[in-house]
């Protein structure tokens, strides 16, 4: 009865809940009432564009998704899969007769079959572990895909004397391995992601891998199909070194495996040119720095040459497809928070399509989307803005088509706020920093507003003019909303995301206070009312901040870092976070890495400090929170510390997990205004 009554208290004493709100704005629920697009797969012909719709269902709390297309021409909108089930990785087949996708209709997760002139839908599997990255073979009657096989071990001991029928101690759990749990599937089972081949008819896989690598990405067939290309870290320090992979050849005939690229770094994406003559893949040379700009290259298959096509590009390239004809590419890339798609001929200058591809974060406004092309260039791509999620639009002879309209229902009848562009110097040291501002729906500026500044994660990683619906939430209940891409935020380059490599947390708390700073400056900022929050890299932030300003009414620190020591040998991740974004080991370089903690400053620390963090987050473990919590209740600091059952880093994966966390954010600023 204690925990149903503190609940029902956060959702009533919240302004959010309250019976008298006005419906015209953004409420909490309304969460299950948004929908977006993603996972674009286009027709050769341009004709028709098949996409994932995603939906919130209010009774399963969960993200569903079914199979849709749209028609170019009449824009008439019609399902291939319905249910509350995931139904994602559309992809259509050479001969566009068919379209595979991967579904967990059956309660686990196959890969189905849609026929597309008779509609028949057929699960064509029978695996015992979930499939990846569908690839079909060019003459559309096999598919490639990865999973992963369980190693048959068991534990070194075991106990004698145990009685028939006797109920012991469950056993002891040995572990051996360097990655022994993962963020958001919790610990692992020994064994490997191999690839594995099926006929589009159905049957049973057939395994084409079989050794102690993982094989996880998605493989590009020769254009004849006798060999295929794909991505791997088969080096012998695969552990230790998680972002050593390269291109290799396998011979289906023989099965025997050949390495096409061999350096220190990432070479990813394999693609083969339509001509069967080019392979294209995307990598970096390995400084182990926190960031490099990933790189275009093309490979002769005949000659071996190889090239990188964006040497002089200072940005990084993200999904990447071939034209056609084989003359050239089309890739995405962030810029400036936002994501473009060019065209980069193998010979020639590049050309700048469109920048206007929409996020499919939904949740806060990080870019990203995605985009395909047909034969004859056609171009689909989801479309998004401040003030919708993510939509299905075309590109054709440079003219961008709207395609569907999916929350015209659910936000036609809603004020939103709007979303403003904002560039500001650095107090540090004048850099350019770009930040955006989100005024509550009936902004008055000659009256005074609470301000929210939201810090993103990463912290390589960009916020941009993109829908977010904890921005939108917060902006509805009367706060002006600050964002921004401090220094070591992607889209702007090398150098400036270089600026916090091994110096993070550092100038980027005055990139954030010179925001802060400038909209106080505009006259409609109650500065007895300055909140801050933030997730994961932005609880980092939030806690550096609060440890070195007393100037903000409350903060909310949510899946933080506190202490980089303890992180590093916790985390998920840890060989990765050990080598890139340190000067080396935890007990080598002790004096760095406390320097950068924010338990470090918790002497410094007067703000009402709420921490809030998924029990099953691997990627900066709860331990991280309850470190800080139990160091500000011995400081004497009003703190509290919301655990969300169950979650992992990705909080707001479930909905009412994302009600959950902006409502409890709302109620503590609203419990610490003056």
């Amino acid at each position: 009865m204690k925990q149903f009554l503190a609940l029902s208290f956060i959702f009533s004493a919240s302004h959010f809940a309250s019976a008298n709100d006005n419906t015209h704005t953004l409420q909490l629920q309304d969460i299950f009432n948004l929908e977006y697009a993603n996972q674009i797969d286009i027709t050769e012909d341009g004709k028709t564009v098949y996409f994932v719709r995603n939906r919130m269902d209010i009774k399963t709390d969960r993200k569903v998704g079914n199979i849709w297309s749209v028609d170019y021409n009449t824009e008439q909108l019609q399902p291939l899969t319905s249910g509350v089930f995931m139904d994602y990785s559309p992809v259509l087949s050479p001969d566009g007769q068919r379209l595979a996708f991967i579904s967990n209709r059956d309660g686990s997760n196959q890969i189905y079959m849609k026929w597309l002139k008779t509609g028949a839908v057929a699960k064509i599997s029978n695996l015992t572990n979930a499939p990846r990255s569908i690839t079909w073979s060019p003459n559309s009657k096999q598919l490639v895909f990865s999973m992963f096989v369980p190693e048959i071990s068991s534990p070194p001991v075991s106990l004698p004397g145990k009685p028939k029928g006797a109920s012991w101690a469950e056993p002891a759990k040995f572990i051996d391995d360097v990655y022994y749990r993962a963020d958001g599937s919790g610990y692992s089972q020994k064994g490997f992601n191999q690839l594995f081949t099926l006929n589009a008819n159905g049957g049973n896989a057939q395994q084409l891998t079989d050794d102690n690598f993982d094989y996880n990405g998605g493989v590009s067939f020769s254009k004849n199909g006798e060999s295929l290309y794909f991505s791997a870290n088969r080096h012998a320090e695969h552990a230790l070194k998680p972002t050593n992979s390269e291109v290799y050849q396998l011979n289906l005939s023989t099965l025997e495996i050949t390495p096409l690229t061999d350096r220190n770094g990432p070479d990813q994406q394999p693609q083969v040119s339509p001509n069967g003559q080019y392979l294209a893949y995307t990598g970096y040379d390995d400084k182990r720095t926190n960031y490099e700009n990933t790189q275009l290259y093309i490979r002769d298959l005949k000659t071996g040459d190889t090239q990188s096509l964006t040497s002089d590009f200072d940005r990084s390239v993200g999904q990447i497809k071939w034209s056609a004809n084989s003359k050239g590419l089309y890739f995405s890339y962030a810029d400036e928070g936002q994501t473009a798609l060019a065209y980069q001929p193998r010979s020639g200058k590049r050309k700048v399509i469109t920048e206007k591809i929409g996020s499919v974060a939904f949740g806060r406004p990080y870019s990203g989307g995605d985009f395909d092309i047909s034969e004859n260039g056609d171009i689909a791509f989801t479309l998004a803005d401040t003030q919708r999620p993510a939509d299905v639009a075309t590109i054709k002879r440079g003219s961008i088509k709207r395609l569907t309209d999916l929350n015209s229902d659910a936000l036609q009848t809603k004020q939103l706020a709007k979303v403003e562009e904002l560039w500001l110097k650095s107090s540090h040291d004048e850099l350019p920093i770009q930040a955006w501002v989100a005024y509550p729906p009936g902004f008055d500026k000659s009256k005074k507003y609470p301000l929210v500044l939201e810090i993103h994660g990463g912290p390589v990683a960009n916020y941009g003019p993109h829908f977010s619906a904890e921005v939108q939430l917060f902006a509805a209940k009367g706060n002006v909303v600050l964002y921004m891409n401090p220094r070591g935020s992607d889209s702007y380059g090398k150098e400036f995301a270089q600026t916090i490599h091994h110096n993070y947390p550092s100038s980027d708390y005055d990139d954030l206070m010179t925001g802060v700073d400038a909209l106080i400056d505009k006259g409609f900022i109650d500065e007895s009312k300055l909140f801050v929050t933030g997730g994961s890299g932005g609880g980092v932030l939030t806690a550096w901040i609060v440890g070195h300003t007393d100037r903000f009414a409350a903060a909310v620190v949510a899946k933080p870092v506190i202490n980089w020591i303890s992180f590093v040998l916790t985390a998920d991740f840890y060989p990765f976070f050990a080598d890139y974004w340190f000067p080396g080991k935890p007990w080598d370089h002790i004096e760095h890495y406390m320097k950068r903690s924010p338990i470090s400053y918790v002497g410094n620390v007067k703000t009402p400090t709420m921490l809030l963090t998924g029990e099953a987050d691997y990627r900066t473990p709860i331990s991280e929170t309850e470190q800080f919590y139990q160091a500000l209740k011995l400081q004497g600091v009003d703190t509290a510390m919301v655990r969300i059952p169950n979650a992992s880093h990705g909080i707001t994966s479930r909905p009412s997990n994302l009600m959950t966390k902006v409502a409890y954010i709302q109620w503590w600023f609203d419990k610490h205004s003056k």
